[in-house]
């Protein structure tokens, strides 16, 4: 029989951050186990998932009571290993058969076929279809035990662990109660409503009508992202024309809290806009979970808040958030009152006392190693003032990590030390050059917003980079705990998107020179530049769109400078679209094999040995383009030194069909190989179009 079947897991609140994650998982693993007993089809449409703070529920529609029989058919081993010399039972054979419970006698039925080259034993056997009422439990139980669940608990007296007490199980099929124990729960048909809006515990008819039931009788809204949309829907009407925080975070969390959402608007003494507005919001947001309000980017002194209730008079629901996130404020404004008496400039020495690793010292000494990193960049980037600029940005960026309100909120890094400057009289160029210095913090984020924080966040993560790599602290797998990968993001966006004419070579032997002799391990340091040029590989495929082929091309020869290396992709990819660049790049293949099996090739073509017609005026061409294909290429024209090999196609294919390169006579052959030399060299300047 076939119907509608509801599992749902009251509990006590669970972890608001993780719940959707939780729900998630709970509804793909139920499905995965009724579809492996096969009581139900992999049908998306047929499922849905519930999660509020007190429960974890799933839906599947057509789910059988009782699966059909299935005959299946199971490869034993081959007959040469499970009959001996005489053809009697092998005791390999006689051990398989008996962990499988199959009788000997059954042999003679067993088939025989080739599974590659041997012959082997087959056993069919008939399988009873599951019965769902013997099997769910189970695969709830499984289900739970896959959930990414860091830490689980015990309550009451009994042995059951999960990630918070369990209080109910409902295992409907139809209105037919399925049998079983889940945590030592029975299942039956009790639901539990709103914890405040309800009369409690609620019987469920049957599995269909549960997200229904709840609603209207229990007050719960059970589907995570119909909760959502709903408060996201009475936000915009509750902000009214003014915008409130777009947290994505934010709003899964606070999704999370509640059964029964509501919006509410308060707020909070003007006085307190006197903070910093990053302080404020991170103290409403992190603390309170409200969405603070703004008019035109600006934060305003009101604020609108998630109540898990629907009442008639909010009165006291407002004054009481609004009377909680008062000492909230004041502590902001205490700490930033409080900062301001001490200068960055007087919290650097400070900076001797907080140890940044302890193979490389002191956070005071990592920035004195960042400014002279950062000097040395400016310097290149703009002479003496600019490097005068990052030196002093770079010496003070770190100063606020020892501020109160940095203590408080960590993720206030480098956005107090700009405030902190900016209040100690410091040129905004360098309080902005402070807050930037920590960018792109994560994929998307935007890039510093002048030469001295580009300076500046170039050689924080290079000092990053080349002192973890240096004492052997490099990433493996997805173990990361330095965020290493994201520094190399961050030096790569800033070198391509911003087109800075710095050499990646010079700035990581910059940077190693900053250390001192702290670097211990120069082989992992060696990997530093092939571990910034995968993440370069990456960066191109998935952030730029560029294909495998194009990327692999570009990134095939030596680039000196990642500022132009999308103009070589662009130039890479018009290339290809030519009717010559299939011809071409076959060919730079083969010669590009021809030249590894020889040990060395001279850079000179003896024009006296030049014998075949094909090779003289392959020659010919070469010397005649060879000039104006390397002008456009150290004027950066990559596309048009590409687009120069064309005319070689000709010259090229004759080549090949008149003239052997590998002959008796070494000196006719090493003068081949040259010639080849010089057009390798020629066709790989932009890249390795061989790779197309």
């Amino acid at each position: 029989m076939r119907d509608t079947l509801l599992v749902e897991l009251l509990t006590e609140e669970l972890p608001p951050k993780s719940l959707a994650r939780l729900g998630e998982v709970f509804k793909d693993e139920v499905v995965n186990g009724l579809v492996r007993h096969q009581l139900t089809l992999p049908a998306p449409e047929h499922v849905a998932g519930f999660a509020t703070p007190r429960r974890l529920a799933v839906l599947v529609r057509e789910v059988e009571a009782e699966a059909p029989d299935r005959r299946v058919e199971e490869k034993l081993m081959p007959v040469a290993v499970a009959l001996d010399a005489a053809g009697n039972p092998s005791t390999a054979l006689l051990k398989k058969l008996e962990a499988k419970g199959i009788s000997v006698a059954e042999l003679p039925r067993f088939s025989k076929r080739m599974d590659g080259k041997s012959e082997t034993f087959y056993c069919t056997a008939e399988l009873k279809g599951a019965k769902l009422a013997e099997v769910l439990a189970g695969i709830v139980s499984d289900a739970l035990k896959k959930l990414p669940v860091a830490k689980t608990m015990r309550w009451g007296a009994g042995e059951a662990q999960f990630v918070r007490p369990v209080h109910g199980l409902v295992l409907l099929h139809g209105s037919r109660i399925v049998p079983g124990s889940v945590l030592g729960l029975v299942s039956g048909r009790a639901s539990r409503g709103h914890r405040f809006m309800s009369g409690g515990d609620i019987d469920i008819a049957d599995a269909a009508s549960y997200e229904q039931t709840l609603e209207h009788h229990g007050s719960v809204i059970p589907d995570f992202t119909a909760r959502r949309e709903m408060i996201r829907g009475q936000l915009d009407a509750a902000a009214g024309g003014r915008q409130w925080l777009e947290d994505a975070a934010l709003l899964d969390e606070v999704t999370a809290l509640v059964e029964h959402p509501t919006v509410y608007e308060a707020g909070f003494d003007e006085a307190f806009l006197q903070v910093p507005q990053e302080c404020l919001i991170l103290t409403m947001k992190a603390n309170q979970k409200y969405f603070p309000l703004f008019v035109q980017g600006k934060l305003t002194n009101r604020f609108l808040l998630v109540s898990n209730m629907r009442v008639t008079d909010p009165t006291n629901i407002i004054s009481g958030n609004a009377r909680v996130v008062r000492p909230r404020l004041a502590d902001a404004k205490f700490f930033y009152d409080q900062d301001r008496k001490k200068s960055l400039a007087d919290r650097v020495p400070g900076l001797a006392k907080v140890v940044y690793h302890n193979k490389l010292g002191s956070q005071g000494e990592r920035s004195q190693r960042v400014a002279a990193i950062a000097s040395a960049i400016g310097a290149r980037l703009g002479g003496e003032e600019l490097a005068r600029q990052a030196d002093q940005a770079a010496l003070l960026s770190k100063a606020d990590l020892i501020s109160d309100m940095v203590g408080e909120f960590p993720e206030l890094q480098g956005v107090m030390g700009r405030y902190y400057a900016l209040h100690d009289g410091l040129p905004t160029e360098i309080a902005n050059a402070i807050e930037d210095h920590y960018k792109p913090r994560f994929a998307g984020d935007s890039l510093p917003r002048s030469r001295v924080g580009v300076a500046v966040a170039l050689a924080d993560k290079l000092e990053t980079l080349v002192g973890l790599f240096g004492i052997g602290q490099v990433p493996t797998g997805d173990k990361d705990p330095f965020a290493l990968r994201r520094h190399a993001l961050g030096v790569i966006r800033m070198l391509v998107e911003q087109k800075l004419d710095l050499p990646l070579a010079e700035l990581i032997a910059e940077a190693e020179g900053a250390f001192a002799g702290l670097l211990t391990d120069k082989v992992s340091l060696a990997q530093l530049p092939r571990f910034v040029m995968d993440r370069l590989n990456g960066y191109l495929r998935g952030e730029l769109g560029y294909s495998a082929q194009e990327v692999e091309a570009t990134l095939g020869v030596d680039v000196r400078l990642l500022s132009d290396v999308v103009q070589r992709l662009e130039a890479v990819r018009a290339f290809a679209k030519l009717p010559e660049a299939e011809a071409l790049a076959a060919a730079n293949k083969r010669i590009v094999n021809i030249l590894k099996k020889t040990a060395a090739v001279s850079e000179q073509v003896d024009l006296e040995l030049l014998r075949e017609p094909a090779e003289q005026a392959l020659h010919a061409q070469l010397t005649a383009i060879a000039p104006q294909l390397r002008r456009q290429f150290a004027n950066a024209d990559y596309e048009a030194a590409l687009l120069g090999l064309a005319g070689l196609r000709g010259a090229v294919d004759a080549f090949f069909d008149a003239v052997m390169v590998m002959v008796e006579e070494p000196a006719i052959r090493q003068n081949r190989l040259a010639l080849l030399g010089q057009l390798a060299a020629l066709m790989n300047m932009v890249a390795d179009i061989s790779k197309l």
